[in-house]
């Protein structure tokens, strides 16, 4: 039993700046891998960056290379999400995943795909004006 719960979202002017938060609990002792995904209105739900747990390795999507930045408190299960520079086209609810138990039936070392993540936040929403 795992929940994850996301924190830090709101509205921003572009240039901008928030950090995202999200806790794990419950059952977390095996976890492989954490990270974020954004969702914004009639779009699918993409990959923007995550990290392997034991190597401490980071990744992300292209559109948020430089800007973006993912970082994580080993000892709270707890990973951020520093967003610099925000665009309009950022603007989206934004999800907390996590990979625990279990590593994903792809064995894929990156973990870009919604289906190698076991675990979801409730998502958080991101709003960036002109």
């Amino acid at each position: 039993q795992v929940q994850l719960v996301e924190s830090g979202g709101g509205l921003v002017q572009a240039g901008g700046s928030l950090r995202l938060s999200c806790a794990a609990s419950g059952r977390t002792f095996s976890t492989y891998a954490m990270g974020w995904f954004r969702q914004a209105p009639g779009k699918e739900r993409e990959f923007v960056a995550g990290t392997r747990w034991s190597s401490d390795m980071t990744y992300y999507a292209d559109s948020v290379k430089g800007r973006f930045t993912i970082s994580r408190d080993n000892a709270k299960n707890t990973v951020f999400l520093q967003m610099n520079s925000l665009k309009p086209e950022d603007t989206a609810v934004y999800y907390c995943a996590a990979r625990i138990g279990s590593t994903p039936y792809s064995g894929n070392l990156y973990y870009k795909s919604t289906r190698d993540y076991n675990y979801w936040g409730q998502g958080t929403q991101v709003t960036v004006s002109l």
